[in-house]
């Protein structure tokens, strides 16, 4: 299993709208960087992302598993770019914010902290297990 990170300001697509979309889940579109839909490319179904809410708390909420491996982005008229289907696993207890990331020194080149523009990302195991467990997890 891989581990990710997902960005979605909470006024477009929140983690309430996804945990309301249920274990079936939703579509991921939207993403129009280049690295981002390579990260995109690599997830298999069972992987597990943070669910991020960027610019609008800046904070992991919450944990999704991936449901369906990439297709074409319906909403991308070009057809250059992929999307994937997302699932609400758990929300974490205690969200994880940016500064708090930033404090830890554990997480010095976590992929969130060094390319904060990217909108998927890689996250490293210990990465993972460490964030789980500032969230309560």
């Amino acid at each position: 299993m891989a581990y990710w990170l997902v960005k979605s300001e909470p006024s477009v697509w929140s983690w309430d709208q996804q945990v309301a979309k249920g274990k079936k889940g939703e579509a991921w579109t939207g993403v129009r960087n280049h690295t981002a839909k390579l990260n995109m490319m690599k997830m298999k179904k069972g992987d597990r992302a943070f669910f991020y809410h960027s610019n609008e708390g800046k904070e992991i909420v919450g944990i999704v598993e991936i449901v369906r491996e990439h297709y074409p982005d319906p909403t991308d008229e070009t057809g250059k770019f992929v999307c994937v289907d997302i699932a609400a696993d758990k929300p974490l207890k205690t969200p994880v914010t940016l500064v708090a990331a930033k404090a830890e020194t554990k997480l010095a080149e976590m992929e969130l902290l060094k390319l904060s523009r990217l909108s998927v990302q890689s996250v490293k195991p210990e990465e993972w297990k460490l964030v789980c467990k500032m969230g309560g997890l």
